[in-house]
C-alpha cells in the first residue's frame, strides 16, 4: 500500500512491535503527516493520540532538507521523550508504504537526539543511546506499590526509576500499587530480575503517571536495562523478555554510549484519517 504527499486524508497504521505475532508486542500508532498546507498543532496531536487510546501514537513529518522524518510520541495524556516501539512501527510503516527502499536507514529526529532503524532480515535495528541508571535512595511511596518484594537494586536514569528484585517470577507475579506508583517523581518504573530461562533478564515496565499504567514492551526503558544488566552480566550482547501480558522479546548490543535494541513487527491495521479531521 502506497501513500503520497499531499493526499486529501492522513494515512493511519497500527503496528505490533517487538514480536512477529499479531496481537502480541506493543501496538503503536503511526500518522504521517505529509502535507505542509495543513500542518497540526500539538493539541490536536494530544487528540488524536487520545482517540487512539494506545500507550504511544507516533507523529512522522518529513523534513524540508530531505534528512529523514521529524518524529513526535504521544501517550493518551501527554508527549514523551523518547519511546521504541513506536519508532519501530514507524520504520516499518515506511518501508511497508514503500516511501522507504527496504535496504534505506530509517533517520528520526527526536527529542531525544537522532534515531536511525535499519532492517536486518525479518528484524528492525534500532540505534539509541545508552542511559546507564545510577543508584538512589529508594522512594518511600515505592515499598508500598511493589508490595513485600525484596529490593535488590534501586536505580535512576534521566527518565525512569529500575528496580532489581529477586526472581523472574516475582516479576511475573507483580501487581502493583498504581496511585502509589504515579505518586513517584518520575516518567515510570522498570522492574526486573535475572532470567531463569532463555533469556538474559526479563522485566516490566510502568508509567501510570504519563496515562500507561502497564506498557506491554518498552524499547526506551531497554536503553537503562542494557547497560545495568550488561555491567552485571559481563556481557554486551542480551536478549530480553518484557513480561507484559501480551509480551515481548528484544535483541541487545551495548555499543558504547548507544544501544543497539532490535525487534520484529507486525501491521495489523491500515486507515485514513477523514479529510475533516
Amino acid at each position: 500500500m502506497h501513500y503520497h504527499v499531499g493526499m486529501a486524508t492522513l494515512p493511519i497504521v497500527v503496528v505490533d512491535a517487538f514480536t512477529a505475532e499479531p496481537f502480541k508486542g506493543n501496538p503503536a500508532a503511526v500518522c504521517l503527516l505529509a502535507d505542509p498546507a495543513q500542518p497540526r498543532t500539538d493539541a490536536w496531536m494530544q487528540s488524536l493520540a487520545a482517540e487512539m487510546n494506545l500507550s504511544e501514537t507516533a507523529f512522522l513529518i518529513p523534513r524540508q532538507n530531505g534528512d529523514g522524518f521529524n518524529l513526535r510520541w504521544f501517550t493518551p495524556t501527554r508527549e514523551v521523550d523518547l519511546c521504541g516501539h513506536a519508532t519501530l512501527a514507524s520504520a516499518q510503516f515506511l518501508w511497508e508504504a514503500g516511501i522507504l527502499d527496504a535496504g534505506e536507514t530509517a533517520r528520526f529526529h527526536t527529542r531525544s537526539g537522532l534515531l536511525t532503524a535499519t532492517r536486518k532480515e525479518d528484524w528492525i535495528e534500532l540505534d539509541f543511546p545508552a542511559g546507564l541508571p545510577h543508584e538512589v535512595e529508594t522512594p518511600s511511596a515505592l515499598q508500598v506499590a511493589l508490595g513485600e518484594n525484596t529490593f535488590l537494586h534501586v536505580a535512576q536514569n534521566r527518565m525512569d526509576l529500575l528496580v532489581e528484585i529477586a526472581s523472574e517470577a516475582d516479576v511475573r507475579a507483580l501487581q502493583p500499587n498504581m496511585e502509589r506508583l504515579a505518586s513517584i517523581d518520575v516518567r515510570g518504573v522498570i522492574v526486573t530480575a535475572q532470567s531463569a530461562t532463555e533469556y538474559d533478564f526479563v522485566s516490566r515496565c510502568f508509567y501510570p503517571r504519563v496515562g500507561v499504567p502497564e506498557d506491554p514492551v518498552t524499547g526506551s526503558a531497554h536503553t537503562a536495562l542494557a547497560p545495568y544488566w550488561a555491567q552485571k552480566l559481563g556481557k554486551k550482547k542480551l536478549f530480553a523478555y518484557q513480561a507484559s501480558a501480551r509480551g515481548g522479546e528484544l535483541h541487545l548490543q551495548l555499543e558504547g554510549d548507544r544501544v543497539k535494541i532490535s525487534g520484529q513487527a507486525v501491521t495489523v491495521w491500515r486507515g485514513t484519517l477523514d479529510a475533516k479531521v
